[in-house]
């Protein structure tokens, strides 16, 4: 706790007067992603041109290249995709660099426009149009925009720390959730919110977890007015009922600020939630799974395409691997680590053997390393690795054998990091959590630092990617960041 309240101290320290207000930044941006997105678009549709026309890359020959047609089209499609763009709320303030929940919206608005091609084409049999060009704008177009939403978030992660697209938020309620909560939103530069302090039930303390607070709840009209806050989450276990309804009343007439309630168990929820009235009552459910079937059908026909595919790719890189293991070393060429898997089923993960079969006595003689492996479970200088497993393990080469754990339906691609029986413990009350998900060969702790973070930050981003699984995180951890953690070897020993 210590640590989080620090690094929110140091996020409350961000710049809070930018030149423009906040509304004007957003319009701004959403004029920028108009732009780009069109710009997206267009270029999108050029390629889909050349893949057709040039490349000659079709499944209709007959279609005969037609410029001024596809010309027309295009600035035609442009315009109607930008307005579909906006009906999906991907230029909506709220939902603005929502990271791969925008991805969706982005596949679901681009198939939605192609479709509309697609149904025009049966409705006017005199609109012929090729459709491998079709299919390739919709490809290049999804490719285009993503890339585009991507480099926009990176321009303006940096713009965060000059106080910019930051919505003024404040947390009602004073006690442990509340400054977990205000630990948790602290990272500004991914959760978009400047924490402008505490709203306390009862008067009394000025400051609670480094930051101010700002009055009681009989005072939120005027505390947000003053610090013309955008956004009130309410630690739903720090304020009693009454309390709640009051906050209600003051806040619901107030047509620009958002009211959001935390669940109270945040920290330990893995999966979503679903709000069902019955009768007349609301009641909050919780999802037993974090993908819903056609997610889960998905993740694995992409994980075992891609797996197939990396395997006949790679295997005489696998095999010379094999044989400068036995070269360097005595001993077996792949190691077998006994690990949990989904319902702490156990299995063999399989990797490539970097360590001497003589580790274990080699560890013996270094007592201090001996204690640093039983409290971390990473050792930056192990005596036990061998010349040529140092650098599998710099690249993370040793983990390849584990396509096949992927393939046998153990593992996947991405997920969080395995863990053997013994490490069970050290997870707390997150263990069930964690075993609700297949460990992957990579994950958010191997691109955010592997063996640079400490144990508790592991545990962290490994609830962080269950509480928030989905397709298309997967897809982002593993094309956008996994490679650059990899060739770098950042992280890696």
């Amino acid at each position: 706790m210590e640590a989080r309240t620090a690094s929110m101290m140091g996020a409350a320290a961000c710049p809070a007067s930018p030149v423009l207000s906040l509304a004007n930044q957003r319009a701004v941006l959403r004029t920028w992603l108009v732009a780009t997105d069109a710009l997206a678009l267009g270029a999108a549709f050029l390629a889909a041109h050349w893949v057709r026309f040039d490349l000659q890359v079709t499944v209709a020959p007959e279609v005969l290249p037609a410029t001024p047609l596809y010309q027309t089209l295009a600035a035609g499609l442009t315009v109607l995709s930008i307005l579909v763009f906006a009906a999906f709320r991907l230029y909506d303030p709220v939902r603005l660099l929502g990271g791969v929940s925008e991805y969706s919206r982005i596949f679901n608005a681009c198939s939605t426009s192609t479709m509309i091609v697609i149904v025009a084409t049966f409705l006017q049999p005199a609109f012929v149009v090729s459709r491998m060009w079709v299919l390739s704008a919709w490809l290049f177009c999804f490719i285009l925009v993503v890339l585009n939403r991507f480099i926009c978030r990176r321009l303006v992660y940096p713009l965060r720390t000059r106080g910019y697209f930051l919505a003024p938020t404040i947390i009602i309620g004073t006690n442990e959730e509340a400054a977990m909560l205000a630990a948790e939103l602290s990272d500004w530069r991914s959760s978009g919110v400047r924490i402008a302090g505490f709203v306390s039930t009862q008067p009394g303390a000025s400051r609670h977890a480094g930051l101010p607070v700002l009055g009681t709840v009989k005072e939120i009209r005027q505390i947000v007015e003053d610090h013309e806050i955008e956004d009130l989450v309410v630690a739903i276990t720090g304020v009693k009922r009454q309390e709640l309804l009051t906050l209600c009343e003051e806040v619901n007439p107030l047509p620009s600020v958002n009211l959001r309630l935390s669940s109270g168990l945040y920290e330990l929820l893995t999966t979503g939630l679903t709000v069902r009235t019955i009768g007349n009552v609301p009641l909050v459910s919780l999802n037993k799974v974090r993908l819903e079937p056609a997610e889960a059908g998905i993740k694995t026909i992409v994980e075992y395409s891609l797996t197939v595919a990396g395997l006949l790719l790679i295997w005489p890189i696998l095999l010379c691997i094999a044989i400068l293991i036995k070269l360097d070393s005595r001993g077996p060429v792949l190691h077998r680590r006994r690990v949990l898997g989904v319902s702490g089923r156990t299995f063999d993960a399989f990797k490539f053997r970097t360590m001497h079969v003589n580790g274990a006595e080699l560890l013996r003689q270094r007592p201090d390393l001996e204690a640093e492996l039983k409290a971390n479970h990473k050792l930056k200088d192990d005596p036990r690795i061998t010349r040529v497993g140092r650098v599998l393990r710099r690249y993370s080469l040793d983990e390849l054998p584990q396509l096949f754990n992927v393939l046998f339906g153990q593992m996947g691609l991405v997920g969080p990091r395995m863990i053997s029986p013994e490490e069970v413990a050290k997870y707390g009350r997150h263990q069930l959590d964690l075993l609700t998900v297949k460990p992957g060969i990579t994950g958010l702790w191997q691109v955010s630092g592997r063996s640079n973070l400490s144990y508790d930050e592991r545990v962290s981003l490994d609830m962080y990617y269950i509480r928030n699984y989905s397709v298309w995180l997967d897809l982002q951890i593993l094309f956008v960041q996994t490679l650059p953690a990899v060739v770098f070897g950042r992280g890696a020993y």
